[in-house]
């Protein structure tokens, strides 16, 4: 089986990618990782085989149009020209997909592709599917925030489709893949498979970090890598390292190389981890502090671990519902998360247990659900039974 798996130039889309990627790869499978030139070469790093399609489109521009207002910070102008077709929420992955599908379409054909598998966003997946003759299988990054949308996709995307010769399609492909435990998810009618959510943040070796010394709580804090490209104004990890330091509690900050010149003054007892994937530094850990991010999230989860969380972005902010709805943190506005809230909220958190008893009835829930392995032969199946159906 050959299975072609894409997105478009955004790390964290990729990520979600990578361990089914490689279960196919284990499985025998050959497997073909497609993206815009920019993100090429995180892809090489993952160590799955690369191709580019397309060419790279502003998300950085788009994704700033997108960020929440607040009285700190006013809300960003929306980005000029056309966009694309339908609502604002769609045009940013129209652009994406209006950049790749072309591509995609003949590499797919070329290539001889059995299987298309394409995160939630990158929608000219199923549109080269579809074109291919082949299934189309979309694998969740995170809550399905697409659903939203889905009375729209195939009239945004049908001119897309048309350009490549496909009349009718599903934007939402044949089938989904879900890493999400069900308690997390969003109700849907659509056909599902569940897969435990198997953390990759990144192919980064970082430095191992030491247990905290006996008596004092761990708190982790992150901003994922979107925030800062977005602004230094928006990367409020700094902030929210100073409001969980204390005494009785060892802080563990979570950058990039990129974000070091961001940091400023901190306190000397506070680790900052360089490059570091999260889930290298969650086994001793408390608390997370964090932006929302899926990845963030669903990492925190599946290592038993509650979350104080910020989003300022849409996708963030429905990744913070969920975190809220099941019980497994507290959510801060951007105008709420100055330094006296922040830390009460740290403290908070820290000394209950119901938050995490809460995660880690979900990392347990997590634990039930079938490895990425697992579900290698639902593929298979799949396209034997659309092989069949053509012959």
């Amino acid at each position: 089986m050959r299975v072609l798996f894409t997105t478009w130039a955004w790390p964290s889309h990729l990520y979600g990618l990578v361990p089914m990627a490689w279960a196919c790869r284990a499985a025998g499978h050959e497997v073909l990782v497609a993206g815009q030139p920019g993100i090429h070469d995180e892809t090489v790093r993952t160590g799955l085989p690369a191709a580019t399609v397309g060419h790279d489109v502003d998300a950085v521009g788009l994704v700033r149009g997108y960020v929440l207002p607040s009285r700190t910070l006013p809300a960003p102008a929306a980005p000029a020209g056309p966009e694309g077709r339908g609502p604002r929420a769609l045009r940013m992955f129209h652009a994406h997909a209006d950049s790749m599908a072309d591509d995609l379409t003949a590499l797919a054909r070329d290539w001889r592709a059995d299987l298309v598998v394409y995160e939630p966003t990158a929608l000219a997946g199923p549109i080269a599917a579809a074109a291919a003759g082949v299934p189309a299988v979309r694998l969740l990054y995170g809550t399905d925030l697409m659903l939203r949308a889905r009375p729209l996709l195939a009239d945004v995307l049908a001119p897309l489709a048309a350009r490549n010769g496909v009349d009718a399609f599903d934007p939402f492909g044949d089938l989904t893949v879900d890493p999400c435990p069900d308690e997390f998810q969003l109700p849907t009618d659509l056909r599902r498979l569940s897969m435990r959510y198997v953390p990759f943040n990144g192919p980064g070796a970082g430095t191992p970090i030491a247990p905290p010394p006996p008596g004092r709580r761990r708190v982790v804090v992150t901003w994922g890598h979107t925030m800062a490209r977005l602004s230094p104004a928006h990367f409020l990890a700094p902030q929210a390292a100073l409001a969980a330091h204390g005494p009785d509690t060892d802080v563990v900050l979570a950058v990039s190389a990129d974000q070091l010149p961001l940091l400023g003054d901190l306190p000397a007892d506070v680790t900052v981890a360089v490059d570091t994937p999260l889930r290298q530094l969650l086994g001793d850990a408390d608390l997370v502090v964090a932006h929302g991010g899926a990845g963030t999230v669903l990492t925190s989860l599946q290592a038993g671990v509650p979350l104080l969380l910020v989003p300022q972005l849409p996708d963030h902010a429905g990744h913070s519902a969920r975190v809220l709805a099941t019980g497994t943190g507290e959510v801060l506005s951007r105008d709420e998360a100055g330094h006296e809230r922040l830390r009460g909220e740290i403290r908070r958190l820290l000394a209950s247990d119901r938050e995490r008893a809460a995660a880690r009835r979900l990392a347990e829930r997590n634990l039930e659900r079938p490895a990425p392995t697992d579900l290698v032969a639902e593929l298979e199946r799949l396209t034997d039974t659309r092989a069949a159906a053509v012959r």
